[in-house]
């Protein structure tokens, strides 16, 4: 079973950057799908970045398109979510996720425990 733990989150200003590392300390990942989603209070969770594990192609909606980097390191069985010019808005629990979809939630089998950023204005 894959056990996804995210770390990096924290209290940030306005146009800042932050990086969130999700370590796998399970069995590999290999193959699944990686994502990032982030859950504001109320809302839905929503994908902000996913990669496949073969062949690297990443997803990224346009609320962060730009902004925000994924990659993956499989040696390390660790993938990153790299934010830059991070908005208000950008508020959210960050949850790491590995599965077989791209965009949605309930194609996600594996989930991490969350980690919030805070974007002040």
């Amino acid at each position: 079973q894959v056990h996804l733990v995210e770390s990096g989150g924290g209290l940030v200003q306005a146009g800042d950057s932050l990086r969130l590392t999700c370590t796998n300390s399970g069995r590999t990942f290999s193959g699944y799908t990686l994502a990032w989603f982030r859950q504001a209070p109320g809302k839905e969770r929503d994908v902000v970045a996913a990669i496949y594990t073969s062949g690297g192609n990443t997803y990224y909606p346009n609320s962060v398109k730009g902004r925000f980097t994924i990659s993956v390191d499989n040696a390390k069985e660790t993938v990153y979510l790299q934010m830059n010019n991070l908005k208000p808005e950008d508020t959210a629990v960050y949850y790491c996720a590995a599965g077989a979809g791209i965009k949605t939630a309930s194609d996600y089998i594996y989930w991490g425990q969350g980690t919030q950023v805070t974007v002040s204005s």
